[in-house]
């Protein structure tokens, strides 16, 4: 019998999918559903292509109560832009999760994925950040630097911001741009330690494999939102700061000891207090959070499909409403 496809293109996406208070609530949900222990959600199928400096992801998620669930493909090529071109890019199709049908195919090119990641940094925040922060620091000068600080404000709106990367002249652009989205005073901070000294919310958002952030900087009324580490190779926070930090968080326990922060801490003999907290978990009360402001947290998010399943529901959903997408018969 033919059926009715909706293709989504990336300009299709932009124009109705912004990373605001709604997307950002979308993926809290979605780490809700994962604490209900319903979810059904395979372990990421990665793959390395050392060859052309490439790797590719694919990630799902089954959440009960949601009419669909998505299958997301992730590419990034790290040598692409000496070509012209950008590192990552994707695509997820959502299908029925009462016939497994195809319903839309969402060609974003890694759109829907930068919004989720950095509303994820945004719920992390939220329960996890002291209640005032002045100062906002994002180590890293890319995408999801300027995303994730730009999420971090909705929820915890700050007064000014620092920037650090490795290349100066990109981490004063990214302090321009963030400066000029946000409204708010933004530079680029040369010295990384300074940065953390200085900031109450400090979001890691880079493919370190060697730390850029480490234990002897942590001060009281600091909270740090990993997000770079989402590989085996990874590591952006050195392993001592987890064991030294008064609470320690991850998005999905199994991945995080496989791709995550928390993988390094483990390595290193460093973690000993067993199983750490989920995110969903606090969210929903299961797990305790931060308890004082003077308290030192730690997230950790390498990304689940959950999260994927979530934002691709709400983007056909928001898609339908607005009368965006091309359908085809199939």
């Amino acid at each position: 019998m033919p059926r009715d496809i909706t293709i989504l293109t990336e300009a299709d996406l932009r124009g109705c999918v912004r990373l605001d208070l709604a997307a950002v609530d979308v993926v809290e949900k979605a780490f809700a559903a994962l604490a209900s222990g319903t979810v059904v959600m395979p372990p990421i199928l990665s793959m390395a292509i050392p060859q052309a400096n490439g790797e590719v992801d694919v990630k799902t998620a089954y959440i009960p109560g949601f009419e669909g669930f998505a299958i997301k493909v992730s590419p990034g090529f790290f040598d692409n832009p000496k070509l012209g071109l950008p590192s990552l890019n994707g695509l997820m199709v959502l299908f029925s999760a009462t016939t497994g049908l195809v319903e839309a195919l969402l060609l974003d090119n890694g759109y829907l994925t930068d919004v989720r990641t950095a509303a994820a940094g945004a719920v992390a925040a939220r329960h996890l950040a002291p209640r005032t922060i002045e100062t906002a620091g994002v180590i890293g000068t890319g995408v999801q630097a300027r995303l994730q600080l730009q999420a971090a404000h909705l929820v915890r709106p700050f007064s000014d911001a620092l920037v650090w990367g490795r290349d100066a002249v990109k981490a004063e652009r990214c302090a321009a741009e963030l400066a000029a989205s946000l409204g708010i005073p933004v530079r680029a901070e040369s010295d990384a330690a300074r940065l953390v000294e200085k900031s109450q919310l400090v979001v890691t958002t880079t493919p370190a494999e060697e730390p850029v952030l480490k234990a002897g900087w942590l001060h009281p009324g600091l909270h740090i939102t990993a997000m770079g580490s989402d590989q085996a190779g990874k590591n952006e926070i050195e392993p001592a700061a987890l064991a030294a930090a008064d609470l320690y968080v991850a998005d999905r326990v199994s991945q995080t000891e496989l791709l995550g922060e928390l993988r390094s801490a483990i390595s290193a003999g460093l973690w000993t207090r067993g199983t750490p907290p989920e995110i969903g978990a606090v969210i929903t009360g299961a797990a305790g959070g931060r308890t004082s402001d003077d308290e030192v947290t730690i997230c950790d998010l390498t990304g689940t499909g959950a999260q994927d399943t979530a934002i691709a529901t709400y983007a056909i959903t928001t898609a339908r409403n607005a009368g965006v997408g091309t359908k085809i018969t199939a």
